[in-house]
């Protein structure tokens, strides 16, 4: 992984919302002197991007909207994106960018090098590889809601189809290290999903939660409130409103207050901004913002058709044509958005 970092902010060993980081307490990004604006009308061309159940048949039976695939509608989960392949594809690369936003880090909870268990709630499968790679003599479970992960793995590593949002099946004290990631907006009790984490992690072990605040925001007031930029944020909090599964966890504390009701101790959160385009002045800063932009690109109508219809009631039409509208405002470079990553972790008591 490439050695990229980015500055954070670390917080007291409390849950209360006072001592929690905001992004007012990490430095504001530099602009580069280099940034090109694009006056141009075309949204075309850009510098990053050339635009524990068996598995039955249930589970395979997808969800098409849109034309595109989601998880079946199995329990009570309700995930926002698709689980296709140009989806899946984009979120390994997003796991990349956020490991390297967040100091090359897999985690960042404080464990040791030979623990014998671990799970991660909701697969990213190169997260996961690498993981297992890193602790190859740690047995490492990933779960998710569909059957999406590639035939080879680490040998140390397996996968099993879950609902995080169902009791359980791990036996109680089972994991040394239980990470969950960008569950953000699926989740309707959080305290229950951290009860259960705290059940299965053994005693002395770790809970690391990894969630995003889906708001584009500036330190330098470049993003206005009438740019599609600014209208991303607010179509994602408004559908989950609709869906009853906040997308504010970040900003309510809802990980740092959910770990403590559950029991952690030792609890620690951090927070990283993440630029997008390549208009920070610092070089890291600026690889990041590439990759960031890359994503984004990648599949941008994929990460906002179920929303958008959720909060505004848009057909495939109209999201095509804000995602346009986005793409261009993202290249003009007359914009200095970022977003804001939260990693939270605490113990259990021995």
């Amino acid at each position: 992984m490439a050695g990229i970092t980015s500055p954070a902010v670390e917080s007291s060993p409390k849950s209360q919302k006072s001592d929690t980081p905001t992004a007012a307490d990490v430095a504001p990004i530099e602009v580069g002197d280099d940034n090109p604006v694009d006056d141009g009308d075309s949204a075309l061309g850009t510098e990053a991007s050339s635009s524990s159940a068996s598995i039955s048949s249930s589970i395979l039976n997808y969800r098409n909207m849109h034309g595109r695939t989601y998880h079946s509608e199995r329990g009570t989960a309700q995930y926002w994106a698709p689980n296709d392949a140009l989806q899946n594809e984009v979120m390994d690369i997003h796991h990349h960018l956020l490991t390297i936003a967040s100091e090359d880090k897999l985690h960042h909870a404080p464990i040791k090098k030979d623990i014998e268990a671990s799970t991660s709630i909701r697969n990213v499968t190169d997260l996961l590889s690498d993981f297992a790679d890193e602790f190859s003599v740690t047995e490492v479970i990933g779960t998710d809601l569909s059957p999406i992960q590639p035939s080879w793995v680490p040998p140390n590593l397996k996968f099993e189809i879950e609902d995080c949002t169902q009791p359980w099946t791990f036996r109680p004290n089972t994991f040394d290290y239980i990470h969950m990631r960008y569950l953000v907006g699926s989740i309707k009790d959080w305290n229950s999903l951290f009860e259960q984490a705290f059940r299965a992690c053994k005693p002395g072990g770790w809970v690391e939660s990894f969630e995003g605040v889906p708001i584009m925001q500036s330190d330098d007031g470049s993003v206005p409130d009438d740019s599609a930029m600014a209208g991303w944020g607010k179509t994602f909090v408004e559908a989950g409103k609709k869906l009853e599964r906040s997308f504010t966890v970040v900003d309510d504390n809802v990980q740092e207050e959910g770990m403590a009701a559950a029991g952690l101790i030792d609890i620690e959160s951090r927070i990283f901004k993440i630029p997008i385009g390549r208009w920070p002045k610092d070089q890291n800063y600026r690889n990041v913002g590439l990759f960031a932009q890359e994503v984004l690109e990648g599949d941008v109508e994929g990460h906002v058709l179920h929303v958008a219809d959720l909060a505004w009631g848009w057909s495939k039409e109209q999201v095509t044509v804000y995602c346009a509208k986005l793409r261009k405002e993202i290249r003009s470079g007359k914009h200095h958005p970022y977003y804001r990553i939260k990693i939270v972790y605490g113990r259990k008591p021995e």
